[in-house]
């Protein structure tokens, strides 16, 4: 009976993806994402990403010169893919 009391309110929530709720997911993704970037060198130029990250060691201005192993770049396409999906913003 609680089982079917708590899927009840499971499914009653909205889902949290929906454009109020998508900050908490897009702030992790945001973070994943950019961490992959972040220790490939890549010198970040917000406050947001100098403050999580820091640029000691940093090494490369443009993002497009960040070289990224075919993991980190598959790790990046399906993070950028999930931020897409959330509607998080660009």
């Amino acid at each position: 009976m609680r089982a079917l009391a708590l899927a009840s309110v499971l499914v009653a929530l909205p889902p949290l993806c929906t454009p109020a709720r998508a900050e908490f997911p897009c702030d992790e993704l945001w973070g994943e994402r950019n961490a992959v970037y972040g220790e490939a060198g890549y010198c970040f130029r917000t406050p947001r990403g100098i403050k999580a990250f820091g640029n000691a060691g940093c090494r490369y201005d443009d993002i497009a010169d960040v070289p990224l192993s075919a993991r980190d770049r598959a790790k990046v396409a399906e993070i950028q893919r999930q931020e897409r999906a959330a509607g998080c913003p660009r």
